[in-house]
C-alpha cells in the first residue's frame, strides 16, 4: 500500500511497567464503543473486544518469575495490511491523523482484513449484540451499534476526536492543531496507573512526541514494516525481546 504521511500522527504510548493488567481499559472501551457483553466470554473464536490485555512472563520459575501485561488496541498502522485487501473499501487510512477507519455499512463480512492483520486486532461480529435488560438505556449516543456480520476494530475513540475538533472551532482555534490532552481515548481516562499516553507524536508540545524517542520504547513486530502508531515502553529486556520474532542470536 502507498504510504501517506500526515501532518498529524495520533499516537498511543503504553508504559508496560506501569500496567497492572486490571482490565479497566478494556471495560471502558466496551462502554464507550457500545460493545455488548458476550454470552460466552471463554469462547475465544466468538469473543468481540476492541482492546485486549495479554499476559506476558519471562519463562522462569518462582522466585525469578516476572509478569507483564500488554494492552493491544488496533495499531493504526502507517502501512496497514488490512486496507488494500478490502474489496469494498470499507476500511481506509486517509484522514488527517492516520487513524484507520472501519465503515460498517460497507462491510460485507468477507474477513479478508482479519486475515491480513498481523496483530489480530480485528473482530467479526458472529452474534447480534444483546445488552442485559436496562443496560441498553446507557448506550453511548455518539457511537453506532453494529449488527452481526461485519468486522469491528479500535478507532482510537474517533468520536472523541470529532468532539475535540468541534470544541476547538467553538473556541476559535485550529481544529487540526489540538492542544495536548484535548483528545483522549476512553482507555486512557480509565487507566488507574497512568500507563497510557496519547497525542500527536509530530507535535513537540505533546507528551508522546518525546515518549516515542525513549531508549526503551518499541513497537510490536517492527521487523515486518507495518509502521504502527502504537508504541510500548518497558525497562525490562525480556519484555522488549518478546515484541518481535527474534532469533536467539539476533542483535536488537
Amino acid at each position: 500500500m502507498h504510504h501517506i504521511e500526515f501532518d498529524t500522527k495520533w499516537t498511543m504510548v503504553v508504559d508496560l511497567d506501569k500496567c497492572t493488567g486490571c482490565g479497566a481499559c478494556m471495560v471502558s472501551c466496551q462502554a464507550e464503543n457500545n460493545i455488548a457483553p458476550m454470552e460466552e466470554g471463554s469462547n475465544k473464536l466468538k469473543t468481540l473486544t476492541w482492546l485486549l490485555v495479554y499476559e506476558l512472563n519471562n519463562g522462569k520459575d518462582f522466585p525469578e518469575r516476572e509478569t507483564a501485561y500488554l494492552p493491544r488496541p488496533c495499531m493504526q498502522c502507517g502501512k496497514p495490511a488490512c486496507v488494500p485487501v478490502c474489496p469494498v473499501v470499507a476500511t481506509t487510512k486517509d484522514e488527517e491523523g492516520g487513524i484507520v477507519s472501519q465503515i460498517y455499512p460497507r462491510c460485507i463480512g468477507c474477513r479478508y482484513c482479519m486475515a491480513a492483520c498481523p496483530y489480530h486486532a480485528r473482530y467479526f461480529g458472529w452474534l447480534d449484540p444483546v445488552w442485559p435488560e436496562g443496560m441498553d438505556k446507557a448506550l453511548s449516543p455518539s457511537t453506532s451499534t453494529r449488527p452481526r456480520g461485519v468486522v469491528e476494530k479500535c478507532n482510537f475513540c474517533h468520536t472523541r476526536l470529532l468532539n475535540a475538533r468541534t470544541r476547538a472551532r467553538a473556541e476559535g482555534m485550529d481544529p487540526k492543531n489540538l492542544p495536548d490532552g484535548w483528545y483522549k481515548p476512553a482507555c486512557l481516562e480509565a487507566c488507574p496507573t497512568g500507563a497510557i499516553s496519547f497525542g500527536d507524536s509530530k507535535n513537540p508540545e505533546h507528551k508522546v512526541h518525546d515518549l516515542i524517542k525513549d531508549k526503551n520504547a518499541f513497537r510490536l513486530l517492527e521487523s515486518i514494516g507495518m509502521d504502527p502508531q502504537v508504541y510500548y515502553i518497558s525497562r525490562r529486556d525480556w519484555v522488549r525481546e518478546q515484541s518481535d520474532n527474534h532469533l536467539p542470536n539476533d542483535k536488537h
